[in-house]
C-alpha cells in the first residue's frame, strides 16, 4: 500500500483520534478486535496490519491513507488543485507571482512529506525562472526536481531533464544541452519507452540548439519525429510549443509559406489555452519567419507585438533577444539610429552566461552598424566580441558568417594575414556543413 508511518507514530495518532471521537479501547476494537489489541497498538508495540487500519479508520471516520500516513485525501487533492492554479498563473505570463505560489506550495509539500507535489512545485519554480532570466536559479530547480524523481520512469523525469537543458541552452551552453536531451531521447527509445508526449518535449527542445550549432540536418530530422509524433500527444500545449519550434527550421529549408501555417496553428493552440508567454514567443517566431522571406514591414510589426507581451510580462531574457531581431529588422529598413539605440538598452541584461547567441547577434549587428558609419575601430571590437561569444557558445551555424565580415573588414583596412586567418576561421566551420561533432544521432521512436 505504499509508505507508511512507523508503529509508533501511527499509535498516537489512532490514540489521539480516539480520544477525540470520546471512544473507548473496547468501543474502537469492536467487533473485530480486543482492547488489548488497541492498548498495544496505541503504546506503537505492534504494526497494524492493512485490514487493521481499514477498520480502525473506519470506526474513526478517516481515509486508510490519512491514518497510515497522517496526510488526508483532501491535503493532497488542494495541493494539486492550487498547482494548476499556480500554472494557470505563470501561463498569463505572471512569473512573479507564479514563483509565490509555487514556493508556498512547496513547503508545504516538504512538510507533509508529498513528493510528487514537491517535484511539480519545484518545476514550476525552475519554469518561472527561465521566464525572468534567473538561468542558475532556474537549473538548480529543476536538478532538485530529478532528485524528487530519482525513483520514478524516466518519461516522468523528462519536464526536469528538459528545463536543464533549456536553461544550459539558453546560458550559451549550447554542447552539453544537446547532450542532455539527446541522452533522454536515446535512452526513451533504446529503452522501448515510446512515451509521445516525453519524446515530442525533447525533440521540439532540441531544434534550437541543433540550428545554432549549425546541425541543419539534425534539426530538421528531430522537426520530422515531432511532427509525426504530434497526433499521438494529449497535451495541446505541447503540441503547440512543437509547431513554434519546427517552423525554425522550415525557414532554414525557404518553406516559408509552411512556417507561418504551422506558427498559425500554434498561436491558435495558444489562445485557446490563454498561454500569454507562448503566444508572445509565436509573434516573435512569426517575426522572425517574415524578416527571413523580406516582409520586413511585418516582420517589425509581429516583434513590436511579441516584445510587448513580453515586457509587460517582465519576461527579461526574452525581452531582450526579441529586441536583437527587431533591431535587425530596424537596420534592414533603413532605421540603423532606432536600431542601435534598442542594442545598446539590453546589451547590459545579455552576457556569455545568460543569452550568449543573441548577445553576439547584439554585437555583430552593432558591428555592422558601426562599419555602415565608417566607425572602423569600433566595428572591429564588437565582431571580436561576438566572434568570442559564438566560439564559447559553439554556435557554428552564425560563426562562418561572422568571420567574413570580421575578415573584409581587416582587408579593407589592410591587415591581409590577419584577414586570411579569419577567412580560414570561418572555413573551418563550413567545411562540413549540417554537421557537428555530436556523435552519432540518437535512436529514433518506431513510428
Amino acid at each position: 500500500m505504499g509508505e507508511r508511518d512507523d508503529p509508533g507514530t501511527i499509535g498516537r495518532r489512532v490514540q489521539r483520534l480516539r480520544v477525540e471521537r470520546g471512544l473507548t479501547q473496547r468501543q474502537l476494537a469492536e467487533p473485530v478486535y480486543t482492547p488489548a489489541y488497541i492498548s498495544t497498538l496505541e503504546s506503537g508495540r505492534v504494526r497494524p496490519s492493512d485490514d487493521a487500519l481499514r477498520h480502525l479508520a473506519g470506526r474513526l471516520g478517516v481515509a486508510f491513507d490519512e491514518l497510515a500516513t497522517g496526510r488526508s485525501a483532501r491535503l493532497v487533492t488542494e495541493l494539486r488543485l492550487r498547482l494548476t492554479e499556480a500554472q494557470r498563473t505563470l501561463a498569463a505570463g505572471e512569473a512573479e507571482a507564479a514563483a509565490e505560489q509555487y514556493g508556498t506550495l512547496l513547503a508545504e509539500a516538504e512538510a507533509n512529506g508529498l513528493v510528487a507535489e514537491q517535484a511539480a512545485a519545484l518545476l514550476g519554480l525552475g519554469e518561472c525562472a527561465l521566464e525572468t532570466g534567473e538561468l542558475v536559479a532556474g537549473r538548480q530547480y529543476f536538478e532538485r526536481a530529478e532528485e524528487r524523481l530519482a525513483g520514478a520512469p524516466l518519461p516522468a523525469r523528462v519536464p526536469a531533464l528538459r528545463g536543464r537543458a533549456v536553461a544550459h541552452y539558453l546560458a550559451g551552453e549550447l554542447r552539453y544541452a544537446v547532450y542532455l536531451l539527446e541522452s533522454g531521447i536515446d535512452e526513451l527509445n533504446r529503452g522501448g519507452l515510446h512515451d509521445p508526449d516525453a519524446l515530442l518535449l525533447l525533440y521540439a527542445s532540441a531544434i534550437g540548439p541543433y540550428m545554432d550549432m549549425g546541425a541543419h540536418a539534425r534539426a530538421a530530422q528531430a522537426a520530422e519525429l515531432a511532427l509525426a509524433l504530434a497526433p499521438r500527444s494529449g497535451d495541446p500545449a505541447l503540441v503547440a510549443r512543437m509547431h513554434r519550434s519546427v517552423a525554425r527550421t522550415l525557414v532554414a529549408e525557404g518553406r516559408h509559406a509552411e512556417a507561418d501555417a504551422s506558427l498559425a496553428k500554434a498561436a491558435e493552440l495558444y489562445r485557446g489555452l490563454q498561454i500569454r508567454t507562448e503566444l508572445a514567443n509565436c509573434h516573435w517566431m512569426r517575426g522572425y519567419v517574415y524578416a527571413q522571406d523580406g516582409r520586413l514591414e511585418r516582420a517589425e510589426s509581429e516583434l513590436r507585438e511579441a516584445l510587448g507581451m513580453l515586457s509587460a510580462r517582465r519576461a527579461a531574457l526574452y525581452s531582450s533577444q526579441v529586441t536583437v531581431e527587431l533591431a535587425d529588422v530596424l537596420h534592414r529598413s533603413g532605421k540603423s539610429d532606432e536600431a542601435a539605440a534598442l542594442l545598446h538598452g539590453v546589451l547590459d541584461d545579455l552576457s556569455p552566461e545568460r543569452g550568449a547567441v543573441h548577445s553576439a547577434a547584439a554585437h555583430r549587428l552593432l558591428g555592422i552598424i558601426a562599419e555602415d558609419a565608417r566607425r572602423t575601430e569600433e566595428a572591429e571590437e564588437h565582431y571580436v566580441r561576438a566572434l568570442s561569444l559564438l566560439e564559447r557558445a559553439g554556435a557554428a551555424g552564425d560563426l562562418a558568417d561572422l568571420c567574413r565580415l570580421l575578415g573584409d573588414l581587416l582587408r579593407r583596412t589592410g591587415r591581409v594575414e590577419a584577414a586570411l586567418d579569419a577567412y580560414r576561421t570561418g572555413l573551418g566551420h563550413r567545411t562540413a556543413p549540417g554537421t557537428t561533432t555530436l556523435g552519432p544521432a540518437p535512436a529514433q521512436p518506431p513510428l
